[in-house]
């Protein structure tokens, strides 16, 4: 019988005090635009002409992630062609 592999998870740093706002919610948007560009590039969606907002949207819910923006779809579809550079 195989043991199962347990994963340690990375302990997070808290991030840096006195930033104005919009630096915090710009990394946010960031962190949440790549977690999804990976779910789309794990489940085969390599064009970005075919990562819609509908198609990232759904992901976010497979994922249990928050309903992404439009600004954030954006950045999950630029993840995707810089990673096919």
């Amino acid at each position: 019988m195989a043991a199962a592999a347990s994963i340690v998870m990375p302990r997070k740093k808290p991030l840096p005090a006195g930033l104005p706002r919009e630096w915090y919610e710009n990394h946010n948007r960031r962190l949440k635009a790549m977690r999804l560009a990976i779910s789309l590039l794990d489940t085969g969606t390599y064009d970005a002409k075919r990562a819609t907002n509908r198609k990232i949207r759904t992901m976010a819910v497979r994922v249990g992630i928050h309903r992404p923006s439009n600004h954030t779809c954006r950045m999950v579809r630029a993840f995707i062609v810089a990673n096919a550079g």
